[in-house]
């Protein structure tokens, strides 16, 4: 798309150079003591499009002496080389083609009043062509500026994929290490329990295999996920761990990365229900409004058993996971009150097509 935009520049700045050259050619001509305006005109056409031809040649130029990498002597000795050739070589062919319409019937005496304004030509043509160069460096330049936001783009892209693939990684290691010292303590406890709890471990790590090269997955596959997690949980609490979800139909097509919610769901087990010794309770509340996505985690908690969330892993892997895909768009607010810890998430809806 960027690429047929800068042809239709060069189109346009083509045509635009024909026509503004052609007029003052026209008007050079037909300066006092020169031709009569309807032959100005004709001859100013033909050599105005003679002009973009040659002055067309000022791109190879520019190429070969960048700004800003070539001397600037190097640059003004270039230019003004080209320029006398090039000038030169299009005064002559003027003079060809007025020869050639001295035979036109209408016509006649144009060679005659060309040779009068050879001088004013040489001089137009050197100028024109400079104007050129100044044109087509500036092309040049957008160009350059608009391949190096393409890089920019490119490079904060890969840039967020790999903090992304990176946040991703860490998540299973830290779900792990905390299944395995539930099914460590399990062991010792209730061996059944234990190996159900590995069952339930397998199950849920099966399922978020097939998800390692997917950037989003739709909510309801996340409830999906969810709900294996709460069941390796309940393996350990039972009756201690209660789970309440509160699902808007039309949240459920929205897109989000995948294991998004499930750091939260661990942090309300590990720093809220497990340090109740009644047990409590997580509830999972989405809803769309507004073109965007909102989320809600919350859970029972005791604010005097002396947890904590500050630092925590989870917290800042969800945050740090919700800038990397959507930038200043995501929010994240976590706050406590006497009984429940709350967690909103908002960041623009994405629907799975």
């Amino acid at each position: 798309m960027k690429l047929i935009r800068m042809e239709k520049i060069q189109h346009v700045v083509f045509w635009c150079g024909w026509a503004f050259f052609a007029l003052v050619l026209g008007t050079l001509l037909a300066s006092p003591g020169g031709m009569s305006e309807t032959h100005a005109l004709g001859l100013a056409v033909m050599l105005a499009g003679v002009a973009q031809v040659s002055a067309w040649t000022a791109a190879f130029s520019c190429r070969t002496a960048p700004l800003g990498r070539t001397p600037v002597w190097r640059v003004l000795a270039i230019h003004i080389t080209a320029a006398t050739i090039l000038t030169f070589f299009w005064v002559h062919v003027g003079k060809i083609i007025a020869r050639e319409m001295d035979a036109v019937p209408g016509w006649s005496g144009t060679s005659a009043e060309y040779a009068q304004k050879t001088e004013m030509l040489y001089a137009a043509g050197e100028f024109y062509y400079l104007l050129s160069v100044a044109v087509q460096y500036a092309l040049i330049a957008h160009k350059e500026s608009q391949k190096a936001q393409a890089r920019a783009v490119e490079s904060s892209v890969r840039a967020r994929e790999a903090e992304l693939s990176a946040l991703k990684a860490q998540i299973n290691p830290h779900f792990l290490y905390n299944s395995l010292n539930s099914i460590s303590a399990l062991t010792s406890i209730d061996a059944a329990r234990a190996r159900e709890m590995c069952v339930s471990l397998a199950d849920f790590l099966r399922l978020t295999l097939g998800m390692g090269e997917k950037a989003v997955i739709p909510l309801s596959e996340e409830i999906g996920l969810l709900d294996k997690y709460c069941a390796i949980e309940k393996v350990r609490f039972g009756e201690r761990l209660a789970v309440e979800k509160e699902i808007e139909e039309e949240s459920k097509a929205c897109l989000l990365p995948p294991l998004l919610l499930q750091p939260l769901f661990e942090n309300a087990v590990v720093h809220g229900i497990a340090q109740m010794a009644e047990g409590g309770w997580i509830r999972l509340r989405t809803a769309r409004s507004g073109g965007r996505m909102l989320v809600t985690v919350e859970n029972s908690w005791d604010p005097e058993a002396g947890s904590s969330r500050k630092n925590g892993v989870g917290l800042k892997n969800v945050q740090r996971r919700l800038e990397a895909r959507y930038g200043g768009e995501a929010h994240l607010e976590a706050k406590a009150d006497e009984e429940v810890f709350r967690v909103n998430l908002s960041f623009p809806a994405e629907i799975a097509k």
